[in-house]
């Protein structure tokens, strides 16, 4: 994640589909509101975040990303720490990657995308704004394991 002596770079989805990108400095899980300064805007004039009409919040490399990269949701490229996760939000959207937060009842939590190439470093995905959680397995082992004789 890209942080600056301003604030650290990352750009808002909501629920409606709007999208803002800027820094922050104030972000913190639980606090219901936090502060942007938008990309292109008057940076000394922050826009005020009510966290409750996110559907994530993803902490960036980049505002531009690589347009050519396709992430992937295979854990092929396995890097991480805690456990494999793929959410499912209420768009459609699948998020895959790794989480030591999730807890059922919590409005939020961290994932480190799978996709070491991603431009995601880590994305803070709020719970109102999920359809599905799913636990893949720890390992090809594990997977096999679990399959019909």
């Amino acid at each position: 994640m890209t942080t600056t002596a301003q604030g650290t770079w990352v750009v808002a989805h909501f629920r409606d589909g709007r999208v803002l990108k800027g820094m922050t400095h104030d972000f913190a899980p639980g606090k219901p509101t936090f502060h942007l300064f938008p990309a292109h805007g008057a940076p000394s004039r922050g826009v005020v975040v009510p966290v409750d009409g996110l559907k994530a919040l993803f902490f960036v490399r980049t505002f531009d990303g690589n347009k050519d990269h396709v992430n992937h949701d295979t854990f092929r490229l396995e890097r991480g720490q805690g456990k494999k996760v793929l959410v499912t939000f209420t768009d459609g959207e699948v998020l895959a990657g790794f989480t030591s937060g999730y807890t059922p009842g919590k409005s939020g939590y961290f994932v480190i995308p799978a996709d070491p190439a991603s431009n995601n470093e880590r994305i803070y995905v709020l719970t109102a704004a999920v359809q599905k959680v799913e636990w893949p397995p720890a390992s090809l082992q594990e997977a096999l394991a679990r399959r019909p004789a």
